[in-house]
């Protein structure tokens, strides 16, 4: 296994920088952010560390080039937008730039791309399949064809008003993993897990490794602190942000040593991404690096 961070905390910075950071920290890769240029469509969401419209296979070589040079590796490219978003123009925006997300990383010669399979939140699971299908078939094959794997992301993304009740997300559970790979039955369909988002979920974070170890192409590790006290308050029918905290590994809810030990147990041996959206350490960019420094801390006693 590799320990290293998501991007997406630090947009300050350019890739280069980025990856003298992940080196001078003693992190073995980084998930690299790849959204359209332009503003954000939400918190950690439009940042770019490499603009993919238009790749070059020069520029893929420059990449590959600084990646050598500071000895940090790129784990995946990362875009997490809503391929299945109820608005027909919005969907298309996602899935042409996805696209052009699978192409660059096949130019870098990486085999991951990280993202989301999107959601009409206001249906249902079932009425959500056919146009899930419609959308999804069509972008697997194209990452086959360019031999990119796609790690699926199981945030439920269903935290604010303008999520409910269904959510952004719709792989956020076995039951619904094991639907749609039957469906799309391609070995380059799987998951970025994270076990974050089954605490959330009131689920247990070791629980679904074994049956699908074949499917954990990418992991992100992140905490969340679930705050039983606001439950008591509010109840668990509240807006998720009302109840629940994300934190770093070691600050929240996950027994991060269980959790390696199961996935050492599996016998998995990719990435482990930080992932830091917590803001107990501040805004600053020195506070959100101090953060991805302290998980850092909490996770390297687990890796060789």
């Amino acid at each position: 296994m590799k320990l290293g961070f998501v991007s997406a905390i630090l947009p300050e910075l350019n890739l280069e920088q980025i990856l003298a950071f992940a080196a001078a920290e003693r992190l073995a890769c980084v998930e690299v952010m790849c959204w359209p240029v332009g503003k954000a469509e939400r918190k950690y969401a439009g940042i770019t560390h490499i603009d993919v419209t238009g790749f070059t296979k020069a520029q893929a070589d420059d990449v590959n080039a600084l990646c050598a040079r500071q000895r940090v590796s790129i784990s995946g490219l990362g875009y997490y937008p809503n391929p299945l978003d109820p608005n027909p123009a919005g969907a298309k925006v996602a899935v042409d730039h996805l696209k052009k997300v699978i192409r660059a990383a096949a130019l870098l010669g990486l085999k991951n791309v990280n993202t989301f399979v999107g959601r009409d939140w206001t249906k249902t699971v079932d009425e959500n399949w056919p146009r899930f299908l419609k959308t999804w078939r069509p972008l697997i094959t194209f990452a086959e064809d360019h031999g990119v794997k796609i790690g699926i992301e199981n945030c439920p993304m269903s935290f604010t008003r303008d999520e409910w009740p269904g959510g952004k997300n719709l792989l956020t559970t076995p039951v619904i993993w094991r639907r749609a790979f039957s469906d799309i039955a391609s070995k380059n369909f799987g998951l970025n897990y994270d076990p974050s988002h089954f605490i959330l979920q009131h689920m247990d974070p070791l629980s679904p490794l074994r049956e699908f170890k074949d499917k954990l192409f990418h992991l992100h590790a992140k905490d969340v602190r679930i705050r039983r006290e606001r439950i008591n308050d509010v109840g668990i029918f509240a807006y998720p942000l009302e109840w629940h905290q994300p934190r770093i590994p070691g600050y929240g809810d996950i027994d991060w040593a269980k959790f390696m030990a199961a996935l050492m147990d599996v016998g998995y041996n990719g990435p482990v991404c930080i992932e830091v959206e917590d803001g107990t350490f501040g805004n600053t960019l020195e506070g959100r690096k101090k953060a991805v420094r302290v998980a850092r801390n909490v996770l390297q006693p687990f890796f060789a």
